[in-house]
């Protein structure tokens, strides 16, 4: 079947996940933040894990492995320092010059900086495309200067070099997707005009690289390739990787695109002077295609056709197609094999993994395991068969699998009408009904649903799953620390309290736990932001509640309390954004099933006596496809499926949701569509520029504009939030705000918290006094 040069057939890693197997990262990270470690342990730590991951892929067979693709925190803010895009309100910490300036720096950009007497607020959090990775984003002013700050690329790939024996790959972000990650700090430039200034940089950075340390190749980041771009934007490309070839002429470049197919801007990217173009053959086998028609005489390929995004096997037949046709077209010294993106968005190892049922466990691959796929594909090319039968053997041993299929399941999702998507009345008439129920007086206040997890409760929790406590003892104990949270909820003067969450491990893992159709790993852990890592559930099969989730522990809070207590869920495109998600159905189905199981469960809550509920949807935005002519579809189910999950309730029942880090101005209308009564969403990262949208439509429902960020540990003033609500009030009907902080507050400490919880109460009491004084 093929017959090819294998030797010739270079294999290509674009990066790998950091924090380590046992989260190694995070642990150091954390504790250098509490002081507990110098700067010397952090980084011995990470000298550690990138010697190992370096080891892992040369083990693999890997023959491009990337350095640099490690960072502290997060990729892009790692650009920022290189570049020396360092926002001016951080001057104080630049020029306080001790032995750990750069490192502290460095987090102080990520976190907010509230020490030795400064108070400087965080850089703004997104999230990366269609992802559940979050990137500080970049900030930029008109008269921006471009400078070499930081020299971790360089001491990094010396590092690689070093523990190789071979000459390692640098990855950095493109200078066009960098700016375009961006933001303007200003009026009266747009960020993609700085290019001309940033290309002269990345020209310097690179000449240093090839020059100084004698790098061969070098990957360079352009996911924006994939997206739509304008005309200022295409030719933008053209001059930067122009340029980049005139100036830099003896350094091979990758330039990589993923998370989507080039569509429209094949011929820009196949035209690029560069040396090899990555393609994301998982998300878009089809442009390969098209590729092949227009690509030049001397451009290398790299197939992105092993998963980065999830955590099925690889099906080998199909992988070896897409290679065999570029092969027949372009030979085997021109190809690549590839993962179809970093492995930054997969668990480590499967073989840590020793509780997954064997027979789906054959199906699944992780970060180390898929650095096998990429080898194994260039040895059935070679001629070793048994391979592929082996991995076909499994393939189609799941599609027929009864550990899948549920055709109750199924009957159900056929059945439901456009009707069971609807409140019974409009949000105007809700409203009436509500205001009279629950009787709340302006700017009420409430928190977003989790409480600090502390030492004390993990402890409790995986003292539980080592059986060296009883069940009974355990309840005992998440009791008390409920308790004790909603007493300190209502000395603080909250008006709608949360439970706390003190049962739940993680918002999405806690529900998938309860579900048919998940399993869950012990290690699978990836990284959602900085030090924060989750465990992502894994959907094998068709979804269903076999019984209550959340009743038990709601109605045991509220029956602590006379004032209301929401019930905490998360909803049904959250929960599949972010989990690993099965293959073999589309994503639609999917999430219909598990909007149907979300919905049982809050028909359940209102029965049990729980007035306000709130389904957490942060991640409707980021499931967007990259492709705007895909929207209509995706927001037409994902809408659908949350409305589905809401509707089985009286109109006395308020409905609340969530959002976190989203830009809305493109998708305020399908926002307004979901129906709930109340929705929460980050803004004061953001300075309430996040309220423009919801201003500009005229959003017609109650919002809680988030005023203090809870990703960063400094506590902010009375002063400081009573400012971003005059904002809101100048924005929305005062009569429709809600004062809540960004986010969970699960990953914060006690004293911060309750401090700047007391601080946005008294916000809030300061807004109801003005508003009585203009009356």
């Amino acid at each position: 079947m093929f017959n090819l040069k294998v030797l010739c057939m270079l294999t290509n890693n674009l990066g790998y996940p950091r924090v380590g197997a046992n989260r190694e990262l995070k642990k150091a990270c954390e504790q250098y933040w509490a002081g507990n470690i110098t700067c010397e342990e952090l980084f011995f730590v990470a000298k550690n894990l990138l010697e190992k991951h370096w080891q892992l892929q040369k083990d693999a067979g890997i023959d491009l492995i990337p350095c640099n693709d490690f960072s502290f925190y997060d990729h892009v803010l790692d650009m920022s320092l290189l570049l020396g895009v360092i926002p001016k309100r951080y001057a104080p910490v630049v020029t306080d010059v001790k032995e750990n300036s750069e490192i502290d720096l460095y987090f102080a950009m990520a976190r907010g900086y509230q020490k030795d007497g400064l108070d400087i607020t965080a850089m703004e959090m997104t999230k990366w495309f269609d992802t559940n990775y979050h990137y500080i984003v970049p900030e930029f002013t008109r008269d921006q200067e471009f400078k070499i700050f930081a020299t971790k690329i360089f001491s990094e790939f010396n590092h690689a070099r070093t523990t190789l024996g071979k000459t390692p790959k640098p990855v950095i972000l493109g200078p066009v997707s960098y700016l375009l990650l961006g933001k303007e700090k200003e009026q009266g430039f747009e960020k993609i005009d700085l290019i001309k200034k940033l290309v002269p940089l990345y020209v310097e950075i690179l000449n240093k690289l090839k020059d100084d340390y004698k790098a061969e190749w070098v990957q360079l980041d352009e996911p924006f390739l994939a997206l739509d771009l304008n005309e200022k934007q295409k030719q933008a490309f053209k001059y930067a990787y122009g340029e980049i070839k005139r100036q830099c002429p003896f350094i091979k470049t990758l330039v990589t695109t993923y998370f989507e197919g080039l569509g429209d801007n094949i011929s820009l990217a196949v035209n690029l002077p560069v040396c090899a173009l990555h393609l994301d053959l998982v998300r878009a086998p089809e442009q390969l295609d098209e590729i092949l028609k227009q690509i030049p005489a001397k451009l290398t390929l790299s197939l992105g056709v092993v998963d980065g995004r999830n955590i099925w096997i690889n099906n080998y037949q199909e992988s070896l197609v897409h290679i065999q046709k570029a092969v027949d077209k372009i030979g085997t010294d021109r190809v690549m094999i590839a993962p179809s993106c970093s492995l930054l968005h997969t668990p480590f190892d499967l073989d840590l993994e020793t509780e997954i049922p064997s027979g789906i466990k054959t199906w699944m691959a992780f970060a180390k395991q898929k650095l096998h796929e990429i080898k194994t594909l260039t040895q059935i090319i070679a001629g070793n068969r048994d391979l592929l039968e082996k991995n076909q053997k499994s393939i189609q041993g799941r599609k027929i699998s009864p550990l899948i299929h549920n055709e109750s399941v199924k009957d159900r999702v056929a059945a439901f009408s456009e009707k069971d998507a609807q409140r019974q009345n409009t949000f105007l008439k809700r409203q009436k009904i509500q205001r009279k129920r629950f009787r709340l007086p302006l700017f009420p206040t409430t928190t977003i649903g989790s409480f600090p997890q502390t030492a004390d409760i993990r402890k409790l929790r995986a003292r539980l799953k080592k059986e060296e406590i009883s069940e009974q003892q355990y309840d005992r104990a998440i009791e008390k620390a409920t308790v004790d949270s909603i007493r300190l909820q209502e000395e603080i003067g909250l008006d709608v309290l949360v439970h706390g969450e003190f049962e739940r491990n993680d918002m999405v893992e806690y529900f998938g736990e309860q579900l048919n159709g998940f399993l869950f790993t012990k290690n699978g852990w990836v990284q959602s932001y900085g030090s924060r890592c989750v465990k992502p559930p894994v959907i094998f099969g068709d979804v269903s509640r076999p019984h209550d989730m959340t009743v038990r522990w709601s109605q045991f809070a509220q029956s602590q309390t006379s004032k209301p207590m929401k019930g905490m869920l998360t909803g049904p495109v959250t929960i599949l954004q972010w989990s690993f998600v099965r293959n073999d159905q589309p994503r639609s189905i999917t999430t219909m099933q598990i909007a149907l199981a979300i919905r049982d469960e809050v028909v359940a809550l209102q029965n049990a006596g729980i007035g306000i509920i709130q389904i957490d949807e942060p991640a409707i935005r980021e499931g967007l496809p990259l492709r705007k002519k895909d929207w209509p579809a995706y927001l037409d189910w994902a809408v659908r499926a949350f409305r589905i999950s809401a509707s089985g309730v009286t109109d006395e029942t308020q409905i609340h949701t969530h959002m976190c880090y989203s830009e809305f101005n493109d998708i305020i209308e399908h926002v307004a569509a979901m129906d709930a009564d109340v929705i929460t969403i980050e803004t004061s990262r953001s300075q309430m520029e996040l309220l423009d949208a919801f201003a500009n439509f005229k959003y017609p429902n109650e919002i809680g504009p988030g005023v203090y960020d809870i990703h960063s540990p400094r506590v902010p003033s009375v002063e400081e939030m009573t400012d971003l609500l005059e904002k809101a009030s100048s924005l929305l009907p005062a009569e429709n705000i809600w004062v809540n902080p960004d986010c969970g507050l699960k990953t914060r400490k006690w004293p911060e918290t309750k401090q700047a919880l007391i601080n946005m109460v008294e916000a809030a009491a300061a807004m109801r006094s003005k508003i009585k004084e203009t009356v």
